[in-house]
């Protein structure tokens, strides 16, 4: 058997939270096309079922699309009980969904702040969770958490300390995760992006005049594109990764390099 049908996904079941778009769609589009059955789950149901149903006619495996605040315990475990029942079982999930907050720390609001780290460290915690749960019990499976170079290093110009801390917490807590399950075959690992050239990032009225300070930053003087982390989470998704788990993966350009 080659490279290329060792990375085949065919038979294996996945999920992927903030589906919808951006990084989420890039990455369930890519499963997909590897042969995985993807459910993608988000917030915005009506999105979630257009990504959904575009990705089944260009690839013709089964896609769902799933409604969930990923904050919610109770809905993160009806997402997995409807996973469950539509796919029979859950061999990779991509906790992706995340926000960001861009502000002074002098002027952020305890409020604002536990919003940051409740979807993007907790939501996180509790859909790997659940994956993990699941998992565990049937043997093994993997799991991709997406953290960001903004874990090890400090963003210019924008003021975004809450995110950043709460990025630094996905990457310790997947640590911990892959440590705690790696005799019991379940990998845990984080793909850590730079600046990318998502359609939510480059329509924000407030980020687009920063994308030219951040191109003269990177080394590469350019965005990362979406597409660039597909290869890295069909590799983590399947079975050519199995030595692989408590690793971080930065994507960005060489931007953490100094």
């Amino acid at each position: 058997m080659g490279i290329i049908e060792k990375m085949r996904l065919d038979g294996k079941k996945a999920f992927v939270t903030g589906g919808a778009r951006g990084i989420g769609k890039r990455i369930a589009t890519a499963l997909a096309e590897a042969g995985a059955d993807v459910a993608i789950v988000d917030v915005n149901l009506e999105e979630a079922q257009k990504t959904a149903d575009e990705i089944q006619q260009a690839n013709h495996n089964k896609m769902i699309a799933i409604k969930a605040d990923i904050t919610s315990p109770q809905e993160v475990d009806q997402m997995i009980g409807t996973i469950l029942k539509e796919f029979g079982r859950l061999d990779a999930a991509f906790c992706n969904a995340g926000i960001g907050h861009n502000v002074e720390i002098e002027n952020d609001t305890l409020e604002d702040w536990s919003r940051v780290i409740n979807v993007n460290l907790n939501g996180t915690f509790l859909t790997a969770q659940a994956a993990g749960r699941v998992m565990l019990k049937q043997g093994g499976g993997s799991i991709i958490n997406t953290a960001s170079m903004s874990a090890h290093i400090t963003n210019v110009p924008q003021k975004e300390c809450s995110y950043a801390a709460s990025k630094a917490g996905v990457i310790a807590m997947s640590r911990n995760m892959a440590v705690e399950w790696a005799d019991r075959n379940v990998r845990v690992n984080t793909i850590s992006p730079g600046y990318m050239a998502t359609e939510m990032t480059l329509s924000d009225p407030n980020l687009e005049p920063l994308i030219g300070k951040w191109e003269e930053l990177i080394p590469v003087h350019r965005m990362g594109k979406p597409e660039e982390l597909e290869a890295i989470a069909v590799y983590l998704a399947g079975d050519m990764s199995s030595y692989t788990t408590g690793a971080d993966f930065r994507i960005d350009g060489a931007y953490t390099c100094f």
